[in-house]
Protein backbone atom coordinates (compact mmCIF):
# COMPACT_ATOMS: atom_id res chain seq x y z
CA UNK A 1 0.00 0.00 0.00
CA UNK A 2 2.60 2.27 0.50
CA UNK A 3 3.85 1.88 -3.19
CA UNK A 4 0.11 3.06 -4.16
CA UNK A 5 0.40 6.06 -1.76
CA UNK A 6 3.88 6.93 -3.13
CA UNK A 7 2.50 6.38 -6.89
CA UNK A 8 -0.71 8.93 -5.93
CA UNK A 9 1.53 11.52 -4.57
CA UNK A 10 4.01 11.19 -7.49
CA UNK A 11 1.04 11.69 -9.32
CA UNK A 12 -0.34 14.39 -7.57
CA UNK A 13 3.21 16.43 -8.07
CA UNK A 14 3.34 15.91 -11.76
CA UNK A 15 -0.56 17.38 -12.06
CA UNK A 16 0.77 20.18 -10.26
CA UNK A 17 3.68 20.66 -12.40
CA UNK A 18 1.45 20.17 -15.15
CA UNK A 19 -1.00 22.55 -14.39
CA UNK A 20 -0.88 26.38 -15.82
CA UNK A 21 0.19 29.29 -13.86
CA UNK A 22 -2.02 32.07 -13.58
CA UNK A 23 -0.70 35.24 -15.46
CA UNK A 24 0.69 37.52 -13.00
CA UNK A 25 -1.37 40.39 -11.95
CA UNK A 26 -0.23 43.53 -13.65
CA UNK A 27 0.57 46.08 -10.91
CA UNK A 28 -2.10 48.88 -10.28
CA UNK A 29 -1.28 51.84 -12.49
CA UNK A 30 -1.48 54.69 -9.69
CA UNK A 31 -3.42 57.71 -11.13
CA UNK A 32 -2.58 60.84 -10.67
CA UNK A 33 -4.80 63.61 -9.60
CA UNK A 34 -6.22 64.48 -12.98
CA UNK A 35 -6.99 61.51 -14.02
CA UNK A 36 -8.67 60.79 -10.86
CA UNK A 37 -10.81 64.03 -11.54
CA UNK A 38 -11.26 63.01 -14.88
CA UNK A 39 -12.97 59.54 -13.94
CA UNK A 40 -15.20 61.44 -11.16
CA UNK A 41 -16.69 64.10 -13.60
CA UNK A 42 -17.16 60.80 -15.68
CA UNK A 43 -18.79 58.30 -13.33
CA UNK A 44 -20.77 60.33 -11.70
CA UNK A 45 -21.81 62.56 -14.50
CA UNK A 46 -21.37 66.12 -12.88
CA UNK A 47 -21.07 68.07 -15.68
CA UNK A 48 -24.72 67.38 -17.57
CA UNK A 49 -25.35 67.74 -13.35
CA UNK A 50 -24.59 70.93 -13.24
CA UNK A 51 -26.07 71.74 -16.79
CA UNK A 52 -29.39 70.89 -15.44
CA UNK A 53 -29.05 72.80 -12.39
CA UNK A 54 -28.11 75.79 -13.88
CA UNK A 55 -31.44 75.41 -16.68
CA UNK A 56 -33.63 74.68 -14.36
CA UNK A 57 -32.98 77.47 -12.00
CA UNK A 58 -33.16 79.81 -15.43
CA UNK A 59 -36.55 77.43 -16.42
CA UNK A 60 -37.62 78.49 -12.41
CA UNK A 61 -37.11 82.41 -12.92
CA UNK A 62 -38.93 82.14 -16.01
CA UNK A 63 -42.06 80.34 -15.01
CA UNK A 64 -42.32 82.53 -12.18
CA UNK A 65 -41.90 85.75 -14.78
CA UNK A 66 -44.84 84.29 -16.35
CA UNK A 67 -47.20 84.11 -12.85
CA UNK A 68 -46.02 87.46 -11.94
CA UNK A 69 -46.65 89.28 -14.92
CA UNK A 70 -49.07 87.39 -17.04
CA UNK A 71 -51.35 85.54 -14.48
CA UNK A 72 -51.25 87.58 -11.41
CA UNK A 73 -52.59 90.47 -13.16
CA UNK A 74 -55.22 88.06 -14.40
CA UNK A 75 -56.52 87.30 -10.96
CA UNK A 76 -55.95 91.34 -10.39
CA UNK A 77 -58.25 92.00 -12.70
CA UNK A 78 -61.51 90.20 -11.17
CA UNK A 79 -60.93 91.40 -7.53
CA UNK A 80 -61.75 94.55 -6.44
CA UNK A 81 -59.56 97.21 -7.18
CA UNK A 82 -59.45 98.67 -3.47
CA UNK A 83 -57.58 95.24 -1.69
CA UNK A 84 -54.29 93.69 -3.81
CA UNK A 85 -55.07 89.79 -3.58
CA UNK A 86 -51.50 89.81 -1.72
CA UNK A 87 -52.99 91.22 1.30
CA UNK A 88 -55.88 88.70 1.78
CA UNK A 89 -55.92 87.91 5.29
CA UNK A 90 -57.86 85.68 7.78
CA UNK A 91 -57.19 86.52 11.66
CA UNK A 92 -53.53 86.43 11.38
CA UNK A 93 -53.10 84.35 7.99
CA UNK A 94 -52.07 85.51 4.88
CA UNK A 95 -54.36 83.93 2.54
CA UNK A 96 -53.49 85.36 -0.48
CA UNK A 97 -49.63 85.26 -0.45
CA UNK A 98 -50.44 81.75 0.14
CA UNK A 99 -52.81 81.15 -2.76
CA UNK A 100 -49.91 83.06 -4.68
CA UNK A 101 -47.52 80.84 -3.91
CA UNK A 102 -50.33 78.00 -4.68
CA UNK A 103 -50.65 79.21 -7.77
CA UNK A 104 -46.99 79.68 -9.04
CA UNK A 105 -46.44 76.17 -7.64
CA UNK A 106 -48.86 74.79 -10.03
CA UNK A 107 -48.07 76.53 -12.53
CA UNK A 108 -44.53 75.38 -12.04
CA UNK A 109 -45.62 71.60 -11.87
CA UNK A 110 -47.55 72.07 -15.04
CA UNK A 111 -44.81 73.32 -16.44
CA UNK A 112 -42.30 71.01 -16.05
CA UNK A 113 -44.80 68.12 -16.86
CA UNK A 114 -45.10 69.49 -20.38
CA UNK A 115 -41.13 69.75 -20.31
CA UNK A 116 -40.92 66.04 -19.45
CA UNK A 117 -43.63 64.48 -21.52
CA UNK A 118 -42.50 66.67 -24.70
CA UNK A 119 -38.53 65.45 -24.30
CA UNK A 120 -40.02 61.98 -23.71
CA UNK A 121 -41.48 61.77 -26.98
CA UNK A 122 -38.45 63.47 -28.34
CA UNK A 123 -36.34 60.71 -26.67
CA UNK A 124 -34.59 63.11 -24.48
CA UNK A 125 -33.98 61.52 -21.06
Amino acid sequence: MTTDSEMLEELRKIREALAPTPPPKEPEKKKNLLEEFKDFIMKYKVLGLAIAFIMGQYIGDLVQSLVDNLVMPLVTFFLPPSIPWEEFTLWVFRIGAFLGDLLTFIIVAFVIFLLIKYSAKLGIE
